[in-house]
């Protein structure tokens, strides 16, 4: 039984290759410039804009996982996402491949964010919002119409062991494995959470792997520790022994950074889920699997002491 991860090589495709190893030996991994995970992979070069090349990686794969992260620029997810998408699709349903999309929440409405769950509103404030509604929406309607077996496993913003795109990892412990003071966008007195990405691969492969899993929203699991970003930034330089401090990047310091930095241009629509409140709920996964999600200061001390 092969099973295809589209996009690999990323924080969750390597991790991921690495867990479908309980479920197959047969793992391809397709990328523009794709690598060994686990030394016996079957590696695909492609490029998920051309429709041809995805059905090739496709083809002869009872699962495809998309995993695929795009450059953290709206117009360029505007672009490419419904390309990507209808490529996905079409190949999956031509070759009668089952789809695990990995999913965020960019697609829900703003009101929902304090408490987010499987069946929170859908209504994105934000361009890319947007685009990965746009994207959902596509996989509920080839489920509907074209007879795709799909399930979404869907993330809060992650962080783990060598996460290059975590935000957690970028604004807060990158620079306190350096010594250097954390950073925080929004308000640092509201809960946020963090789904740790070892535990999000491994349930990426159990939801792959579990027929009775498809044609739903899952939300993967993620502690249930409601911890205020400066209770989280508090615990990392505790492990650490330092000094507790941190600089928030207020509005104005990230308007002026967006001037220089087309990412931190990116990151202003995206203050509302910094602002308030964010917990995300994954009882469903974490009760239908008897999954326990990996605490704050256990997933923290491991990013900490694995850093180079």
């Amino acid at each position: 039984m092969r099973q295809t991860i589209l996009g690999a090589g990323g924080d969750i495709g390597t991790l991921l290759a690495k867990e479908l190893k309980k479920f197959t030996d047969k793992i391809r991994l397709v990328a523009r410039h794709p690598e060994q995970v686990n030394g016996d992979d079957e590696l695909v070069t492609a490029d998920l804009l051309d429709a041809e090349a995805v059905s090739r990686a496709v083809e002869g794969s009872e699962i495809v996982y998309l995993t695929v992260g795009l450059k953290y620029d709206a117009r360029i997810w505007q672009d490419q996402w419904p390309v990507i998408i209808r490529n996905v699709i079409d190949a999956c349903v031509r070759h009668n491949t089952k789809l695990v999309f990995f999913d965020n929440v960019y697609m829900y409405d703003k009101n929902e964010i304090p408490s987010m769950h499987e069946e929170s509103a859908s209504n994105p404030p934000s361009k890319k919002g947007a685009v990965r509604l746009a994207v959902v929406e596509q996989i509920n309607d080839a489920m509907a119409h074209r007879n795709l077996q799909a399930l979404i496993a869907r993330s809060a913003d992650f962080y783990g062991p060598g996460s290059k795109n975590g935000i957690f990892n970028i604004l807060v412990l990158d620079p306190i494995t350096k010594g250097k003071k954390a950073n925080w966008q929004g308000n640092p007195n509201c809960i946020h959470s963090f789904t740790y990405t070892p535990d999000a691969a491994r349930a990426t492969a159990i939801l792959g792997n579990t027929d009775s899993a498809y044609n739903q929203i899952w939300h993967l699991p993620t502690s249930t520790e409601r911890l205020k970003g400066s209770e989280l930034m508090d615990m990392a330089n505790g492990i650490k022994n330092q000094k507790s401090g941190y600089r928030v990047l207020t509005p104005t310091l990230l308007t002026i950074g967006g001037l220089f930095d087309r990412t931190i241009k990116e990151v202003i629509e995206m203050n509302y889920q910094y602002n308030q409140d964010y917990f995300f709920h994954s009882d469903k996964f974490c009760d239908a699997f008897k999954f326990t999600p990996t605490r704050y200061e256990d997933g923290i001390r491991e990013v900490l002491s694995s850093a180079p």
